[in-house]
């Protein structure tokens, strides 16, 4: 087990910078997740822990060791790859076996070493197989079972479980969170999906464009975001984001837009510094389950709305609706809309929880002022 320490990370491709300045300390035993869209530098990332690629300048240290330009051999970790990387004509024991047999472990230990982890793994009835008569899921569990059986200091998986379908994933997922915790050995995870990332890590890096944008526990990446991007990227259905003025009303500051107003707690005003920004355009964030609907226009619920679409996904109900110009999702229980009308056109009223707003800065897209009603686990410890 070792902790990895990462500084001032850089990859570039000539012109083209793939990462940019990432630092973070992974501690021993941990369960982190690189979290962003497609190509922004997640796997780069990972590929230079592993020895893959070689940095541009950093520095990478795993278990206080200075690993940053050593060949993958001499760094002690194990990988998954997103394509499984299995030899495909040898057995399933073969595979597990093959980085034990590179550094000549005796056939005893060997056989000992790859039943063991095969019964970990569930796979013991399948060792005498090869890989093109396996299933994706036993393919998966293979390629986990050869990087477990290394005894590595590290363990880094590339998209393990991309090519299972929905409820193959939703059973690895839980599983190898069992299993990480039951063999302790710190580990990075890269992926796309923000499911993956919020139930299974202990800490999530969110990157875009070769940045690292926060580096913080699920709770508080949901909760408290760094940036419109990352408030955007992770939740689903997303965020609903949108242009707003900050304008001063006779009750105190309201957010704006040309079809309706959002009164501002004032206490959340003044503890955000949101006077000084009068007047200015920024955006407002809202989750889709902070947006309560009804059938007509009253004091509680002020917005009028026309439905756009209405998407039943079982428990729930998905409501997008247009507020003048404004378009917004809404979540709600299928028994508290079970009387709303589901036709194109039907007028609804809306309301949007003044104790989850979010505001974002319309240039450079940090956070400007969190939900009021947001709490970190920190806070709460």
């Amino acid at each position: 087990m070792a902790e990895i320490q990462i500084d001032n990370l850089l990859k570039s491709f000539g012109a083209f910078t793939a990462v940019s300045d990432v630092n973070i300390t992974v501690k021993d035993g941990e369960f982190v997740f690189l979290l962003g869209p497609s190509g922004c530098g997640k796997t780069t990332t990972l590929r230079m822990i592993a020895g893959l690629e070689m940095p541009s300048g950093g520095k990478i240290a795993i278990a206080g060791r200075d690993v940053t330009y050593l060949r993958p051999r001499y760094r002690n970790v194990g990988m998954v790859f997103q394509d499984y990387g299995l030899y495909r004509h040898m057995t399933v024991f073969g595979n597990i076996a093959y980085p034990l047999e590179v550094r000549r472990l005796d056939r005893a230990t060997i056989a000992e070493k790859v039943n063991a982890v095969a019964r970990t793994m569930q796979i013991t009835d399948a060792l005498n197989r090869k890989p093109d008569q396996l299933s994706a899921g036993q393919l998966q569990r293979v390629a986990i079972a050869r990087m477990l059986v290394r005894d590595a200091d590290v363990f880094l998986m590339d998209e393990p479980m991309s090519h299972l379908d929905a409820q193959l994933r939703g059973q690895m997922r839980a599983e190898l969170r069992h299993i990480q915790k039951q063999v302790g050995v710190t580990t990075i995870f890269v992926t796309h999906d923000q499911l993956e990332a919020m139930t299974m890590a202990d800490r999530i890096i969110v990157m875009k464009d070769g940045q690292m944008l926060q580096f913080a526990t699920p709770r508080e990446i949901f909760e408290r975001p760094a940036t419109e991007f990352v408030a955007s990227f992770v939740g689903e259905p997303q965020m609903n984001v949108f242009d707003v003025t900050l304008t001063q009303s006779d009750r105190g500051m309201v957010a704006a837009t040309p079809d309706f107003a959002i009164a501002l707690d004032q206490d959340w005003v003044r503890r955000n510094h949101l006077a000084d920004r009068a007047g200015q355009i920024v955006r407002l964030g809202i989750r889709p389950e902070h947006i309560a609907i009804q059938a007509g226009v009253d004091a509680g619920h002020p917005i009028a709305a026309t439905l756009y679409s209405f998407e039943p996904t079982g428990a729930e109900n998905l409501y997008v609706l247009r507020c003048g110009t404004v378009e917004v999702t809404t979540r709600t229980s299928t028994t508290d809309t079970a009387h709303l009308g589901k036709d194109h056109g039907t007028p609804l009223a809306a309301h949007i929880d003044q104790n989850w707003i979010y505001l974002f800065d319309k240039q450079t897209g940090h956070t400007i002022a969190q939900a009021a009603a947001s709490r970190t686990d920190e806070e709460e410890a």
